[in-house]
């Protein structure tokens, strides 16, 4: 059975599916036929950069506890910088999670009511661990072994594989992440074999969404 969708401060209208996986599972590539299917998107990880862009509230408040140094020269956030700020200190990580977490989900919440599409998709790599999946009737797990995460990822970021283990570790187990999920979709395989599965899907999704519309 999928998740029940928690009351917010938005009327509920669409049906969501919550996509996640771990680091190199391919959540972009499976994002990308969703859209071929015309579902909307709603990427977490876009999201979390745009409450930080020039003139945010999100950034001026990051300004204003780092200082100015912690932009580049054209007024952006300097990510490696704010990361390298946060990574040993627990505190400074906790205030920006503090700032940053409810503003990313206010705009999460106002875009998946927003979205026209039969059903919207709400990406996140994070979905269980940050509790999104609160908000979403359904979810999907891309999964990949993490023998292919680590060489993927390697490739694509031009990092190490003991970098990738480091990022891995720190996310949830694969295995809870696989119980947790409704929908588990194998991404090591022939991506016409994946489209094939994630077109299936897609109609399960469908009749899923329109049963719920009856309901309201």
């Amino acid at each position: 059975m999928g998740k029940q969708v928690v009351k917010n401060d938005y009327p509920k209208r669409n049906w969501v599916l919550g996509l996640t996986g771990g680091i190199g599972s391919g959540k972009t590539a499976i994002s990308n036929i969703f859209e071929e299917l015309g579902i909307t998107i709603v990427d977490a990880d876009i999201i979390a950069r745009e409450v930080v862009q020039p003139n945010s509230i999100g950034l001026n408040a990051i300004i204003a506890h780092f200082g100015n140094d912690i932009l580049h020269p054209n007024g952006t956030l300097n990510r490696l910088k704010l990361r390298a700020k946060i990574f040993t200190n627990s505190d400074e990580k906790k205030w920006l999670n503090t700032l940053l977490h409810p503003l990313i989900r206010e705009k999460i919440l106002c875009d998946l009511n927003l979205a026209t599409s039969p059903y919207v998709v709400l990406v996140a790599p994070l979905l269980f661990e940050n509790n999104l999946d609160k908000y979403c009737n359904h979810t999907l797990l891309i999964d990949v072994p993490t023998a292919v995460q680590i060489e993927r990822t390697v490739k694509r970021d031009n990092t190490t594989g003991e970098q990738v283990k480091s990022i891995i570790a720190s996310q949830m187990p694969r295995e809870d992440k696989r119980q947790k999920s409704d929908d588990i979709l194998n991404n090591d395989q022939k991506l016409t074999q994946v489209r094939a599965e994630l077109v299936e899907l897609h109609k399960n999704y469908l009749q899923y969404a329109l049963k719920n519309t009856t309901k309201l």
